[in-house]
């Protein structure tokens, strides 16, 4: 197994983690300057119709460990996802029309690896993952043996871009932590066809 660990403070420039036939995956720090990250979360956690999902698992119903908002092409986006929207698309240099949200309360919130589902999306266009908050740390692997795998530790402000074949290719989540426990918001950016 190949694994990368980036750390807090260590990587200050865009570390390509992969680009290949399987994807490109990039990640970004300090995209969005620190004061404006720092005004972004409050706004967002206080202002977001957030969501509490149940979901089947096996053979029973779970919590979805995690708090959830969503907005797609028909949406109405609120006023406070219009400056992370326009700064993301000035970044990546493309257009989204829809983000989802995820609110991370705590080190005990996740996701599960997984890989976005590519029939909801443009073929092979770009995902762009902005972090506010607390840092968290992301794992990325293959879904191929021998499974490559990355750790790398989403700061405040940063951007990681999955991009091309990356979604047939890899799964990506948030593992639970005690390491890094403090409240995290994710914005997804996506283009969905319309």
């Amino acid at each position: 197994m190949q694994q990368l660990t980036l750390s807090l403070g260590l990587e200050r420039t865009p570390f390509t983690i992969v680009d290949d036939e399987t994807g490109r995956i990039v990640y970004t720090p300090d995209v969005v300057d620190e004061p404006t990250s720092t005004a972004w979360f409050p706004a967002l956690r206080d202002t977001m119709p957030w969501q509490h999902e149940r979901r089947p698992m096996y053979d029973r119903i779970v919590d979805v460990p995690r708090l959830i908002a969503w907005f797609g092409p028909d949406d109405a986006l609120p006023a406070e996802l219009h400056a992370p929207k326009r700064a993301i698309e000035r970044f990546v240099r493309a257009r989204f029309n829809s983000v989802g949200l995820n609110f991370y309360r705590d080190g005990r919130d996740s996701v599960a690896m997984h890989s976005d589902h590519t029939e909801e999306l443009v073929p092979r266009s770009p995902v762009a993952l902005l972090s506010l908050g607390s840092a968290r740390r992301m794992r990325i692997h293959s879904k191929v043996r021998p499974r490559r795998s990355f750790d790398v530790l989403l700061e405040p402000g940063s951007v990681l871009l999955m991009a091309g074949a990356a979604q047939e290719h890899w799964e990506h989540g948030i593992p639970k932590t005690r390491e890094h426990g403090a409240p995290r918001i994710s914005l997804a950016f996506r283009q969905k066809p319309t």
